[in-house]
């Protein structure tokens, strides 16, 4: 402890809380739904911020009580890309959600209008932005961007700010990525086969009657089709956002 101005300063605390900070700060960046380009970078920093001062005196257990410069540069850096693996690995979950809904405006129809949100940063048509949008609010609402700050506070004990990854953590990248695209088949499934036997109905129309021109009817069948079977996914979505809350929790712990 070193004596500053009249105050004792903890230097492991300090310590800790600088190492915690970089993990913290990397994970928000990534991780949904704290990534939403909406938050302010002011207010994401104020919260790594005090996020990390909470969470100090858990981080310095087993802390070393001096460092030398060259060990505290590598364990910055070793926060620094936990941080955003652990995020990206949250990122990667939830993006089964925009994965969905790019396939159902694939069938539907409405890739020709898809546009690029800077704030979600999601490239995708109407029902792709929608149901993210959604997505994430549901997460603040719902009280899911707790949890998986939860989540990364359980990662201090799991692997201090001292530790490494696991060898193995980036091939656990390949079953993350696996289970997003069956997670967004599952999601987008039952629209997609209806839109599909929808098309399929159509070109058996034209072929039994030629001069009825089914197809020009078909966009306007397609997006009736759409919105009412995308209504049944909405009312369904905070269990699905759910559900992929819980897997994203159980791989942050099984990377550290």
């Amino acid at each position: 402890m070193n004596l500053v101005g009249g105050v004792v300063l903890n230097e492991v605390f300090v310590e800790a809380a600088m190492l915690a900070a970089v993990r913290i700060t990397a994970f928000l960046v990534i991780a949904p739904p704290f990534s939403f380009s909406g938050i302010p970078l002011r207010v994401k920093g104020m919260l790594a911020v005090t996020l990390s001062i909470l969470v100090a005196p858990q981080a310095a257990q087993g802390l070393p009580a001096s460092m030398d410069t060259g060990a505290f540069i590598v364990s910055l850096v070793s926060q620094l890309v936990i941080g955003a693996l652990l995020g990206f690995m949250v990122f990667l979950v939830f993006s089964a959600i925009q994965s969905a809904g790019s396939l159902i405006d694939l069938f539907a129809g409405f890739q020709m209008s898809q546009a690029f949100d800077p704030l979600m940063q999601v490239n995708g048509a109407q029902l792709t932005r929608l149901m993210q949008m959604v997505a994430l609010g549901l997460l603040f609402v719902s009280g899911g961007a707790e949890l998986v700050l939860a989540g990364l506070f359980r990662t201090f004990t799991a692997l201090p700010v001292t530790g490494f990854l696991a060898q193995d953590a980036g091939e656990r990248l390949l079953p993350g990525l696996a289970q997003m695209f069956v997670a967004a088949v599952q999601i987008a499934g039952p629209i997609v086969v209806v839109l599909f036997l929808a098309d399929v109905g159509l070109g058996l129309l034209t072929r039994v009657a030629p001069a009825l021109n089914a197809f020009s009817l078909g966009f306007v069948l397609k997006i009736l089709i759409t919105l009412l079977a995308g209504g049944a996914v909405f009312l369904a979505l905070p269990r699905i956002v759910e559900a992929l809350l819980e897997d994203a929790l159980q791989v942050m712990g099984s990377i550290t």
